[in-house]
């Protein structure tokens, strides 16, 4: 039971946090009912994510025990049967996705949209060259959109927009470290993906997808629309948190090769914890 629970990856749960994003920036997060239904959606979102983490390790088990960190997941080093995880698995992804249409048939559709998506990525988009970094994006624009469906709000542009740029951002820092975590070794046999890949193109990519994102939310805040929606333009004093994020998280990558795992990062790394739990409470500050 334990290796089974270290398989479903409780820690990477806080990814589903930008379920959430929708309910803040739309202002309903002081409805009760749309932060219920926001935090049943969150909820369903991380049971059917472990769904797919039972289901990838259990398909990368034999290419999981080449990798120097990954051998150690219980399923590849033997401890979770391949029977037990396969079961679970069907049962979270079916329990999840009958849930999220009893929830909302709108949501329900985007959950099960998220399930196949995860399932092509764990068998093919995954190794396929830059379709692989858009695929993980894909999941997280995903989460938003559901985020935005399940409480009836619009789905906003700019937020999808700034997503999408993020998403890459960290899938990128994310292949960055999985390709320096083999040394001298040959990471196209974990993943294909990554043998057409190399430290200086990901670092391009990651530097065009940092700026990109940090101009997209700029804009966002500054926009006559955001302005005339929110009757403020205080929203542009959260940039500088914005932008010292992403800084922090590029020194982490660069300097200390933590891209591998983000969910990690977020959850030990003291200056970013707080430089996000600032940022949130001057957004929440200001919108309600």
């Amino acid at each position: 039971m334990s290796g089974l629970i270290r398989s479903m990856r409780p820690r990477q749960w806080v990814k589903n946090g930008v379920v959430l994003a929708a309910l803040v920036f739309a202002r309903q997060g002081d409805r009760l009912g749309s932060l219920l239904r926001a935090l049943a959606a969150m909820a369903l979102f991380s049971l059917l994510a472990s769904a797919v983490y039972l289901f990838n390790d259990l398909l990368d088990r034999e290419r999981d025990r080449l990798h120097p960190k990954k051998r150690f997941r219980p399923i590849a080093a033997g401890t979770v049967s391949p029977m037990v995880a396969g079961l679970a698995s069907v049962i979270l992804a079916a329990g999840s996705v009958g849930l999220s249409f009893w929830l909302a048939p709108r949501f329900g559709i985007v959950t099960l949209a998220y399930l196949v998506l995860q399932i092509l990525y764990s068998t093919w988009l995954k190794h396929l060259v830059l379709l692989d970094v858009f695929a993980i994006a894909a999941g997280f624009v995903l989460r938003v959109v559901a985020g935005a469906l399940v409480i009836a709000v619009p789905i906003s542009n700019w937020l999808y927009l700034c997503t999408l740029l993020l998403a890459l951002f960290l899938a990128c820092a994310k292949r960055r470290a999985e390709l320096l975590a083999f040394g001298e070794g040959d990471p196209a046999h974990h993943r294909r993906s990554l043998a057409h890949y190399s430290v200086g193109l990901l670092d391009q990519m990651i530097g065009i997808l940092a700026a990109c994102t940090i101009v997209a939310y700029s804009l966002y805040t500054l926009s006559s629309e955001t302005q005339a929606k929110f009757g403020t333009d205080a929203l542009k004093y959260t940039i500088p948190f914005v932008i010292f994020g992403l800084f922090r998280y590029l020194y982490l990558v660069h300097q200390r090769n933590q891209g591998e795992s983000p969910e990690k990062v977020l959850l030990t790394d003291a200056p970013l914890l707080i430089d996000i739990g600032i940022f949130l409470g001057v957004v929440v500050g200001i919108l309600y």
